[in-house]
């Protein structure tokens, strides 16, 4: 049986060893890199710093009780960090002004490896994104991940530039965005 539950920033913290649990099975082989920016521990501190973000949403799939998978986001507000280092694809002074509604930035969605390939990707995708009344969302995805990045265009989301967040050790980004409304 697959169930939904949606947690607030609260209730995130209550569940943070079932959200670290699935981190752990998710991203096993990232984490096995030994790149401090893959490590449980840096991803846990940046989940942390992500529950103080007003309006954070998650969502966790569970298959038959059991965890399987989690996506969250938040919406990024007026004085957002959100958009510090973005250098876009066609210049558009008005992209990054940001007043609380105006973009979701989803920030995870993954799913445990035994239960990949089976559309849960997905359905946490509809799931958080649903529920959304913001016009856009936006998220980053490493370019070298063909996998990930080939099923965000599939799903609707296309380029609008770079970005390096200012996360030690972060990568350079893509930055894709998905209409909402």
């Amino acid at each position: 049986m697959i169930e939904f539950r949606r947690f607030d920033h609260i209730g995130a913290r209550e569940i943070h060893g079932t959200v670290q649990d699935v981190y752990a099975r998710a991203y096993a082989e990232a984490i096995a890199t030994r790149d401090p920016f893959e490590s449980l521990e840096a991803s846990m501190n940046r989940f942390d710093a992500y529950l103080r973000a007003p309006g954070f949403d998650l969502v966790v799939l569970y298959l038959d009780g059991e965890p399987t998978g989690q996506a969250w986001g938040w919406p990024l507000g007026k004085d957002t960090a959100g958009w510090d280092g973005l250098q876009l694809d066609e210049d558009d002074p008005e992209f990054t002004r940001e007043n609380g509604t105006r973009t979701f930035g989803l920030s995870e969605i993954m799913v445990v490896p035994e239960h990949t390939g089976r559309g849960y990707a997905g359905a946490l995708h509809d799931e958080l994104l649903g529920a959304r009344q913001e016009q856009r969302a936006t998220l980053l995805v490493d370019p070298r991940n063909e996998h990930a990045y080939e099923r965000y265009r599939r799903w609707g989301w296309y380029k609008v530039g770079v970005q390096r967040p200012d996360w030690e050790g972060a990568p350079i980004f893509d930055v894709l965005l998905l209409p909402l409304l």
